[in-house]
């Protein structure tokens, strides 16, 4: 067991001298992504909330949609929905929860927070409905999934990052599994 004053020793050191541990490098190779599915879903219109504290608050409807890739198929679940908070200078924060059934009738409840950033204006555009290029904005999310023990159990065992396209009448989410 390291002492305290150790600790703090090497610690002063570390904060002292950084540039001296930059040149290690990354202790290990980078993950890679490896592409597992594609939600397509459909979305009701927006409920506005307004205002409230530091941004506008809303919440979308998912009314279903699909499921399609290598390592998962099915259809999205109507009832879900996407809780976001739009705040100034082109920050949107993102919490969607639903429901995904697999083909062989497994339901997954997926929990997918992010954000999507882009200039105000273009922000506005998406919250309008509007149709923007995908490369007008920065719309990332982490999900996390909650399945019974089965063969998409899998999913609870890996880290998902997923990239979003805002449509004007749904959302097209790709998901990747870090590697």
């Amino acid at each position: 067991m390291v002492s305290r004053k150790t600790f703090l020793a090497s610690m002063a050191a570390l904060f002292a001298n950084p540039a001296a541990y930059a040149d290690a490098g990354p202790s290990a190779p980078a993950p890679t992504l490896a592409y597992a599915f594609t939600v397509q879903a459909s979305l009701a219109p927006p409920v506005e909330q307004g205002e409230i504290d530091t941004g506008r608050k809303r919440f979308i409807p998912i009314t279903g949609g699909t499921v399609s890739g290598p390592a998962l198929a099915g259809q999205v679940l109507p009832g879900g929905g996407d809780w976001q908070e739009i705040l100034p200078g082109g920050l949107t924060s993102i919490e969607a929860r639903y429901f995904l059934k697999a083909t062989d009738g497994t339901v997954i409840e997926v929990t997918n927070p992010g954000v999507r950033t882009a200039a105000p204006e273009i922000i506005e555009k998406l919250a309008n409905g509007e149709k923007v290029d995908p490369s007008a904005y920065y719309f990332r999310t982490t999900p996390r999934f909650s399945v019974r023990s089965g063969p998409h159990e899998w999913m609870r065992r890996k880290v998902f990052v997923a990239r979003g396209i805002r449509k004007p009448d749904g959302v097209v989410i790709d998901f990747y599994t870090v590697e």
